[in-house]
């Protein structure tokens, strides 16, 4: 049975575990026997030879079993971006490499809009794949919106494969994207796709002139090629990727996030104690990512200033449009996002998306209300109001009343930033896990549906950044009492200022 989870949205089961929580519960938790706790949740996990499982969840309990608390970091799998020009197959060569159908393939230029990461596996090892939208110059020719799709997945890659179509040959728009690719210093491979027979692979040798090596010929759709690109591609991925890994040590990366003229270059002035970044009325300065180490409150952090976000960002065109994906690069780099909300102005559709992308994204989250010096009382009634409604999925995050302006209140985000962090860098020893678990399912019990009653079997938190937590079930839990489960979590834990993933594995009992 699948693994993912739908959406947790629309009427569910929810509001019969609205219950407070028993303070007698953190009282027991807390006086556990963490030995006992571990020895029982070790019982729970040997239970599960009873049950069909598949090798992932194999791979996942042995690393339940080691490391601190019960928690294993594996290495971060390397990554290998697609990149090419519309309809020259990218999608096809992505679904040939997963042997499976993901990415939507469709004789349209511009199907695939965003970058899209896919887990696979050749020789025996893992990798991570990145299929991208293609790129065409617009018609005034700026030259960052041509390769802006490409320069984004090629900067968060360990390696390229550039793909050509074979029936059309290098165009003006591929070599432009060539130039790129050099700088960026990452090793590409060159594949010419649609060659479907060998008469069609002696057109390759015309694209040595693209200066990449030696041209690959392949047919996405027939399979031809692609295992020797893949071989290939094993001697350039490193073993553990060299943009994906986990920084640990240095600064903590902050993101600066919102939509345009909301006050986020003056954020960075005002901590940074100069002008560091252009500040304009007209929204829109910013168009790429500044990263600037600050010291605040005695530590370095790593600042990233962004372009606003706008709406329909897909309509977009030249400098906006570039200015949009580096933002979303920003984000993936970062740790942690200071969301700015201009508190002058009603929080805007725009407002929410931004918190939707960093829930997305997994990040750890603090909420800034800038231009709280202009703010009378009459707004901050409606300011209340439209936080109680509009921002109450992330009730969890810290929130920093501030005036960039003026540097009010800013030393109160440096408290937020490091609780956001600590929660999002968090683990819970796998015997507490189980341990909590099994007095939520006492207290409320899944509700019986279909004359069945699922039942939770054994849990673990499988990896912290955000923390993520793995219940491996005989049946589908309702979405309520998923949420049921991260309420109680925050409770007892805290968890302030990051998203908790709550994932479940359904399994049945093997047949005798």
């Amino acid at each position: 049975m699948s693994d993912t989870n739908p959406p947790i949205d629309g009427p569910d089961a929810e509001a019969e575990f609205e219950a407070d929580l028993d303070p007698g519960l953190l009282t027991r938790l807390d006086e556990l026997d963490e030995d006992l706790a571990e020895q029982r949740a070790a019982s729970l996990r040997a239970g599960l030879a009873d049950y069909e499982l598949e090798d992932e969840d194999l791979e996942l309990l042995e690393a339940a079993t080691e490391g601190v608390d019960g928690i294993v970091y594996l290495p971060a799998l390397p990554v290998l971006a697609i990149v090419g020009r519309p309809n020259v197959g990218k999608s096809a060569l992505v679904n040939r490499i997963l042997g499976r159908r993901e990415a939507v393939v469709e004789d349209v230029p511009g199907v695939t809009r965003d970058r899209v990461a896919y887990k696979s596996e050749w020789a025996g090892r893992r990798f991570t794949v990145v299929d991208t939208g293609g790129w065409e110059p617009d018609a005034k020719g700026i030259n960052a919106s041509v390769a802006a799709q490409a320069e984004v997945a090629v900067d968060l890659a360990d390696a390229v494969l550039f793909v050509v179509d074979i029936n059309v040959g290098a165009t003006a728009t591929d070599e432009h994207v060539v130039r790129m690719l050099r700088a960026s210093k990452r090793p590409v491979i060159l594949v010419a796709n649609k060659s479907d027979d060998a008469v069609k692979d002696t057109q390759a040798a015309e694209l040595w002139s693209l200066g990449l090596g030696e041209p690959w010929p392949v047919s996405a759709i027939h399979g031809r090629g692609v295992a020797d690109v893949l071989d290939e591609v094993m001697k350039l991925l490193p073993a553990v990727s060299a943009v994906a890994k986990q920084e640990i040590g240095g600064p903590r990366r902050v993101a600066i996030l919102g939509r345009p003229n909301v006050g986020k270059s003056s954020l960075l002035n005002k901590a940074a104690g100069e002008e560091r970044v252009v500040v304009d009325p007209m929204a829109g300065t910013t168009r790429d990512p500044v990263d600037e180490n600050i010291e605040l409150a005695g530590k370095i952090w790593t600042f990233v200033d962004t372009a606003g976000i706008r709406k329909r960002v897909h309509l977009q065109h030249g400098a906006d449009f570039y200015a949009s994906l580096r933002t979303a690069a920003a984000l993936e780099k970062a740790e942690v996002a200071v969301v700015v909300l201009d508190v002058t102005e009603p929080i805007s559709t725009q407002d929410l998306r931004i918190v939707e992308l960093v829930l997305e994204s997994g990040r750890a989250l603090v909420l800034a209300f800038n231009k709280w010096d202009l703010l009378d009382d009459e707004r901050r009634r409606y300011l209340e109001r439209e936080i109680e409604q509009d921002l109450a999925h992330v009730a969890w995050a810290p929130r920093v009343n501030i005036s960039a302006r003026t540097g009010r209140h800013l030393e109160k985000l440096v408290p937020a930033l490091e609780t956001a962090l600590n929660s999002w860098d968090m683990r819970i020893p796998t015997g507490k896990f189980n341990a909590l678990l099994a007095e939520l399912t006492a207290e409320h019990p899944h509700p019986v549906r279909g004359g069945k009653q699922p039942r939770i079997l054994f849990g673990t938190q499988a990896a912290t950044r955000p923390p993520t937590f793995v219940l491996f079930t005989t049946g589908f839990l309702d979405p309520g009492y998923r949420r049921f489960i991260q309420r109680r979590l925050r409770e007892v834990y805290g968890f302030e200022g990051t998203p908790i993933i709550v994932n479940m594995r359904v399994r049945e009992k093997r047949k005798r």
